[in-house]
C-alpha cells in the first residue's frame, strides 16, 4: 500500500526530495520537465564523491526514548559542528518535502492517525502497524535524503532516529499487544529486503533517559503515554539495538544532564576513529552507486515494498482505484508540477 501512495504523489523521475539547503548538483536534462540529476554522465566527466568529503562529513542519529531531548540536542550539535539538522520525520513527511500548501488527507499519507495510536493503540482497524510501516518508510526516505545531502555536498547530517533504530517501536508495540506477531514478520521482511541496500550511520548518539522521567514530561504537555510502553522502548534500545548497531558504527551514550554539555560531547566525538563499519570500505565507485540510489525515491520506496498479503497494510484494486481518482482531483495534481493551469499555471502549451 505505501509503495502505491507514494507512487502517486511523487511524480516518476523528479527530484523533489530536498532536506535542508538547495544542493548543487551536476547533471544532463533528459527531458523538458526533468531537472538536472546525478547520473553516469556527471560521473564520467569527473563527478567524485571522496574529494569533497572532510571531517565532519558524516551522518549522525540521536536515539533516545519519546521525549528523551533528542531534537534540542540534534539542534545544538549540529550548530556547533557545521552540520545539517533534519528533524524526525513525522506521518506528514511528504507533505512537508513536496511543499504542500496544506496538509493532504491521511488516505495519501499512510492512512493511518498517531493520536489514535495513543488514545488507542489496540485499535481493531490495524492503525498501530499501519502508522508504523507507514513511520519506516518515512524513516527510509529521509536516510536517503541525509545520505544524497552529504554525497553531494560534503556537508554532514544529523538525525533524530534512524530506520536502522525504527525496530524498537515494533518491538515495544507487538511486547505490548499493539501489534500482532504476523506484523512483525512483515516488517522484518519489508526491512530486511530494504536497509540493506544503504550504509548505516557513523556514529550513534543515545540518550539515557528513564521511562519513568519520560513519562512526567510527556504527562506535562499533555500526553498520557503508558508507562509499560515506554519501558519497552527503552529495553528495546539497551537490549538489542544498541548492542547491535555498535558492531557497524560509533557509539556514545549521554545521561540527561551530560546531554547540555554540548562541548564535551563535540570533543568526544572529535576523539572518535571512525573505524567501525561499512563506511571506511567504501570508494567513488560504491559511492557513485550509492548516491545514484538515494536520489531515486521511487526506487528507495520500492525497496520496502513486499507482495505479501496483511490486512492491516493491503489494499484492494477498488480501493486504489478510488484513492488514485480522489488524489487526481485535487488541485494541481492531475499533471505534472507546472501544466496545472487549476491552480494559475501559465504558458502550458510552450512548456
Amino acid at each position: 500500500m505505501a509503495l502505491r501512495v507514494i507512487r502517486l504523489i511523487i511524480p516518476s523521475g523528479a527530484a523533489v526530495f530536498k532536506a535542508g539547503p538547495n544542493i548543487q548538483k551536476t547533471g544532463i536534462h533528459t527531458s523538458s520537465v526533468r531537472e538536472r540529476q546525478y547520473g553516469w554522465w556527471a560521473y564520467i566527466l569527473g563527478d567524485r564523491t571522496t574529494p569533497r568529503l572532510k571531517e565532519n562529513s558524516k551522518i549522525i542519529s540521536i536515539d533516545g526514548n519519546l521525549a528523551s531531548g533528542k531534537g534540542a540536542l540534534a539542534q545544538s550539535l549540529a550548530d556547533k559542528l557545521g552540520m545539517l539538522y533534519m528533524p524526525e520525520p513525522d506521518t506528514k513527511y511528504l507533505d512537508k518535502i513536496m511543499k504542500e500548501k496544506e496538509p493532504l488527507a491521511s488516505a495519501f499519507n499512510g492512512n493511518c492517525s498517531l493520536d489514535k495510536f495513543y488514545s488507542d493503540p489496540k485499535s481493531a482497524d490495524g492503525n498501530s502497524y499501519r502508522l508504523q510501516a507507514w513511520m519506516y518508510l518515512m524513516r527510509l526516505l529521509q536516510w536517503s535524503d541525509a545520505m544524497e545531502h552529504m554525497l553531494a555536498t560534503g556537508q554532514g547530517v544529523i538525525l533524530e532516529r534512524s530506520p536502522y533504530s525504527d525496530m524498537v517501536f515494533v518491538e515495544a508495540m507487538f511486547k505490548q499487544g499493539y501489534i500482532r506477531k504476523a506484523c512483525v514478520e512483515h516488517y522484518n521482511e519489508i526491512k530486511g529486503i530494504s536497509i540493506c541496500e544503504f550504509l548505516p550511520p557513523h556514529l550513534v548518539i543515545y540518550l539515557d533517559v528513564p521511562a519513568e522521567e519520560v513519562q512526567k514530561k510527556l504527562k506535562a504537555t499533555g500526553k498520557d503515554i503508558p508507562l509499560p510502553y515506554l519501558k519497552s522502548i527503552e529495553d528495546a534500545y539497551k537490549k538489542t539495538y544498541l548492542p547491535q548497531i555498535s558492531e557497524s558504527a560509533e557509539l556514545l551514550a549521554y545521561d540527561a544532564t551530560q546531554a547540555q554539555d554540548i562541548e564535551r560531547i563535540a570533543e568526544d566525538i572529535e576523539y572518535l576513529k571512525f573505524e567501525k563499519g561499512p563506511w571506511t570500505e567504501q570508494d567513488d565507485v560504491t559511492l557513485h552507486y550509492m548516491r545514484v540510489l538515494v536520489e531515486d525515491k521511487i526506487r528507495v520506496a520500492s525497496l520496502a515494498h513486499a507482495p505479501i498479503f496483511l490486512p492491516e497494510v493491503t489494499i484492494g484494486a477498488h480501493e486504489y482505484d478510488e484513492t488514485y481518482h480522489a488524489f487526481k482531483s485535487l488541485a494541481g495534481k492531475m499533471y505534472a508540477p507546472g501544466y496545472n493551469a487549476d491552480v494559475g499555471d501559465k504558458n502550458i502549451w510552450l512548456k
